[in-house]
């Protein structure tokens, strides 16, 4: 036990000083919703849902006929085949559109940058990836009155048309036509990269989800990263830390982002993934990808690392 715990602490230290400089890119998976203790079960229009909770209300709503009712990839698959996308996005925009608390994950990041700046260090301006569909992150950046630039993949238009769409923190939402000639400046703002898609509560008709299977073989098929995201928020990714976060090597979302990153990152970087009840397969999996594991809660994790960094609570 002594082992493990010396290499917690390490890990702790090691990730503190990588945030510092601005070196860790964090990675956000379903699990971030699901973190805070008092949590025991997803309802719609109180709190956001798991993976699992997700799959089965779309299965509810489309009266999947199957036994895996908690897949979500299989279950999206049925609802888009049986009824169609437009109804699928209805049902995901029911559920992401209601009112809900953001989780001290995204407290943490959206605090970040003034939290380093009070304690007299660099106020470091982030690159936050994730595969989550909800805005629970941008919520959290706004009440924390940091700027942030918004970059997500839009499923409208053809499968060989789609693109990734810049929203600005102050102007309009524009498409990226040309990646590796976009101009966006990334040391100016934090940039919310949206891998898989996000809710518009402003306008339904501008949902967009990677969410089925056939989603995630269009999104594969179709290009490489570098020809859909900007050259400047690739080489921050590429370059940076991954710190994993609600991520189970389970979801199939993570193992695609994981195939599209695995030949371009800077492996001199050490990524890491955080995970509660941690099983062989789990360290085999993470292991064969070069990610260092560690089994903790996620609440606890993030409330011993802003320990760590700032002597404090998040």
């Amino acid at each position: 036990m002594g082992g493990v715990a010396e290499t917690l602490d390490a890990h702790y230290r090691y990730v503190a000083d990588a945030l510092r400089r601005g070196r860790v890119v964090p990675l956000l998976g379903a699990g971030v919703n699901l973190c805070d203790p008092g949590r025991v079960t997803w309802k719609l229009g109180e709190n956001l849902p798991g993976g699992a909770e997700l799959a089965q209300f779309i299965a509810e709503m489309c009266t999947y006929p199957g036994q895996d009712r908690a897949d979500l990839l299989r279950v999206a698959q049925y609802a888009q085949a049986i009824r169609g996308e437009g109804p699928l996005y209805d049902y995901l925009h029911d559920v992401f559109d209601a009112a809900y608390d953001y989780t001290s994950v995204h407290r943490f990041l959206a605090r970040l940058p003034s939290s380093l700046e009070a304690a007299g260090g660099a106020r470091r301006h982030q690159l936050i990836v994730t595969t989550n569909y909800d805005d629970a992150l941008e919520q959290a950046l706004t009440e924390a009155n940091e700027p942030f630039d918004l970059v997500w993949y839009s499923t409208r238009g053809q499968s060989s048309q789609r693109k990734f769409v810049h929203k600005p923190f102050e102007g309009e939402a524009r498409t990226i036509e040309r990646p590796n000639e976009y101009q966006l400046p990334a040391d100016d703002r934090t940039v919310v990269l949206k891998i898989h898609g996000a809710v518009s509560r402003a306008d339904l008709d501008a949902d967009s989800y990677v969410i089925s299977e056939d989603d995630y073989i269009r999104f594969l098929m179709q290009s490489s990263l570098q020809d859909l995201i900007p050259a400047s928020l690739l080489m921050r990714l590429f370059n940076s830390h991954i710190l994993f976060l609600g991520y189970s090597l389970h979801d199939w979302n993570l193992r695609v982002i994981l195939h599209q990153v695995a030949t371009q990152r800077d492996l001199s970087r050490d990524s890491w993934a955080i995970q509660k009840e941690v099983q062989e397969i789990d360290r085999v999996l993470w292991n064969s990808r070069d990610v260092h594991l560690h089994e903790v809660p996620l609440d606890s994790y993030i409330a011993e690392l802003n320990r760590r960094m700032f002597d404090q609570e998040p």
